[in-house]
């Protein structure tokens, strides 16, 4: 038997082939391993392109958001119009336009109220709640700056005129921060008026008196930073220092990536079959024959094929606000106007003395301490930056 030494040229010959050998085997594994990586790469979300851990996509709540629109559109083409002898037989249009300004604001809280479901540490409240509009908080607010007001608690159940409803309360427990949201469909006619200043005013005062009220109301819900901000679904340019948020901005107060794509194409959706409502009523307006009867799944299909989301606009409509504010929070008269959404104008079945006081839960509930040692108040920021 013949040896193979290192240092005899049989054995240098030997080592040289077992080398390539092995380099050629490891450059074939490494281009098989990249090759699935890359295959895999491509389907897998970039994690450059995320923002948030939570991560939702059209198809995921395409079911849910059907169902919405599906009975928003019931709402609008069953209202029954009443006789005008200024519209004569236009009645009908202005009608279908008046309801469409209602139902698709009710329409983008629903939206995000089952998007935040997608975000386990969010809490969404929504149901005709009614803030304390505190005097001590109006006056304070009225009277300062609010980047002054940090640190600075009331009590909710301090002498108050009047309530404020907001649309939306969002509590993310994880941050103990909470967002009171009001959801315009559009900003538009809100340009030269007071009307939103006013609202400011009052969803500040709320504010201030937010934390001592989800402390006390429900089950001991504790919040240490409140932000405000009115969501302009038109998605005009926004303006965080003075409350006004794009609702292509959503996905930073929910902590949702693609929670904003999801609710442009929502908008979509609905203007689509808005604008075929509305086309029937205009051509019996106009006394001209009906269009051909088309398939909703044919509309969609013609609709996707001529454009694509990213090259629209994130509305459809354009019309006035849903909601009217009132202008003079603290009147007692009572007498507060039409569209007025303040407290003694809302749906009086709420009841305020289910402050969960007698759950059991909420008493044994000692391990943090009430109240907080800092509260601070103001317009909403991004919580990354918070």
């Amino acid at each position: 038997m013949t040896n193979l030494h290192a240092s005899s040229p049989g054995g240098k010959a030997l080592r040289a082939a077992t080398s390539a050998s092995s380099t050629m085997s490891f450059a074939a594994g490494s281009t098989s391993r990249r090759q699935f990586g890359e295959r895999f790469a491509v389907q897998a979300e970039p994690p450059v392109l995320r923002r948030h851990a939570h991560l939702v996509r059209y198809p995921d709540v395409e079911a849910d958001f059907d169902v919405l629109i599906e009975k928003a559109i019931t709402a609008i083409a069953d209202g029954e119009p009443v006789e005008d002898e200024i519209l004569g037989h236009y009645v009908n249009v202005a009608s279908l336009v008046r309801a469409v300004s209602f139902r698709e604001g009710k329409l983008l809280e629903q939206a995000v109220e089952r998007l935040a479901k997608v975000n386990p540490d969010l809490v969404v409240l929504m149901q005709s709640i009614k803030l304390p509009l505190v005097k001590a908080a109006i006056e304070t607010v009225a009277g300062n700056d609010w980047r002054q007001l940090e640190g600075v608690r009331l009590d909710c159940e301090a002498p108050a005129k009047g309530s404020y409803t907001p649309d939306l309360i969002i509590v993310n427990r994880a941050k103990r921060a909470a967002f009171v949201l009001d959801l315009k469909r559009s900003l538009a006619s809100y340009g030269d008026t007071s009307r939103l200043e006013e609202l400011k005013l009052k969803m500040l005062a709320s504010a201030m008196v937010l934390p001592d009220w989800l402390y006390k109301t429900q089950k001991r819900l504790m919040v240490e930073t409140v932000g405000v901000a009115i969501i302009d679904g038109a998605s005009r340019p926004s303006d965080h220092a003075a409350g006004v948020w794009a609702l292509a901005e959503i996905d930073d107060l929910l902590e949702i990536d693609g929670a904003a794509t999801c609710m442009a194409e929502l908008r979509l959706r609905f203007g689509r079959r808005v604008q075929q409502l509305l086309e029937v009523e205009a051509r019996r307006a106009l006394r001209l024959p009906e269009m051909p009867t088309v398939t909703a799944t044919s509309l969609l299909a013609d609709a996707d094929s001529t454009t694509s989301l990213h090259q629209r606009r994130f509305g459809t409509l354009r019309a006035i606000p849903r909601a009217m504010v009132c202008v003079d929070a603290t009147n007692d008269t009572g007498d507060h106007g039409p569209g007025c959404r303040c407290g003694s104008c809302e749906d009086p079945s709420f009841d305020d003395d289910d402050d969960g006081h007698d759950d059991p839960e909420a008493l044994t509930d000692d391990t943090v301490s009430w109240p907080p040692e800092h509260i601070r108040i103001g317009f909403a920021r991004r919580l990354l930056d918070a």
